[in-house]
């Protein structure tokens, strides 16, 4: 979809309520539509999150694939990064790899909430991009232990890590030393710029070179009020009392397909730099269809 710098890249979930076995077929309708990326999810009792980029990366050729996210409490860095590299090789250039704090809850249901939630992800990320690159990983930290571990079959190139987060601290985190974030749903412009300071407030005190802005947005394309709201409701709603905000003010791309330019561009002006829109309600494929023709008519 995106040629030059100017425009962000566009990108589609693969929402969490659908089966399994539709994944292999929706990744191709997205790639052969022309969109750059299908992320994926990973929600307790619903799917997991490498199997399922692996299934979409083996249904593709050039569709680049992100995870969004594997909850760091859940997963052992050096088992993560075999996972990965593994991937990675296979699919060089592809895969994104987006990880995070979890659901606190859902973290407490199995067992694996961490004493320190930022610690945690901090030394998972240095943890596991160390063994991606190949290297002898000693790291003897608050959350995690990893004493003289290398791959054996290390990626030739290290696929990006970034992070879905939210609160100021987890934010400068990312900026410290993730190649990217993720912005969850619900957030537009304004909620942008002000994630982006505390990002640029931890780029300035770590090493990483560039820095990806994904955001996340709900996509509901029609014309009837009343129908999108019967098919968005429940989610906007609890997307809403997650964040804390009223629905009405949640940014989204649900409304007539006129809007969507605008709106992506919108949050590319912010400083979005991958838009990834989540299908929302029946046929999700069109969509997809009629999303990326009304980007195609800018």
């Amino acid at each position: 979809m995106t040629d030059t710098d100017t425009q962000p890249r566009i990108g589609f979930m693969f929402d969490r309520d659908r089966a399994p076995e539709e994944l292999a077929g929706f990744a191709a309708t997205v790639e052969e539509l022309g969109a750059d990326d299908l992320w994926v999810v990973e929600d307790l009792g619903w799917t997991g999150a490498i199997s399922a980029a692996t299934v979409a990366l083996a249904a593709t050729r050039t569709l680049r694939v992100g995870i969004g996210i594997a909850p760091v409490a859940l997963r052992n860095p050096a088992v993560l990064a075999m996972e990965l590299a593994t991937i990675a090789r296979i699919y060089p250039e592809r895969l994104v790899a987006g990880l995070g704090h979890g659901v606190t809850e859902w973290m407490r249901q199995v067992g694996a909430a961490p004493a320190s939630p930022l610690a945690r992800l901090e030394e998972s990320i240095v943890a596991t991009r160390g063994l991606l690159a190949g290297e002898t990983v000693t790291l003897h930290g608050r959350e995690v232990t990893i004493d003289g571990v290398r791959l054996v079959h290390p990626p030739a190139v290290v696929p990006p890590i970034v992070t879905g987060v939210v609160k100021p601290k987890s934010l400068a985190l990312s900026g410290r030393v993730a190649d990217g974030t993720i912005i969850a749903e619900g957030n537009g412009p304004a909620e942008l710029a002000a994630a982006r300071e505390h990002i640029e407030a931890g780029r300035a005190i770590g090493d990483r070179p560039s820095h990806e802005l994904i955001v996340f947005a709900y996509l509901h394309v029609g014309d009837d009020p009343g129908r999108a709201a019967a098919e968005t409701g429940e989610m906007v709603s609890g997307q809403a009392e997650w964040l804390g905000v009223a629905p009405a003010d949640l940014f989204t791309l649900i409304g007539p397909a006129a809007d969507i330019p605008a709106k992506v561009a919108a949050l590319h002006a912010a400083g979005a730099t991958t838009v990834v829109l989540r299908p929302l309600g029946s046929d999700p494929d069109s969509q997809v269809r009629t999303a990326l023709a009304a980007l195609s008519a800018r």
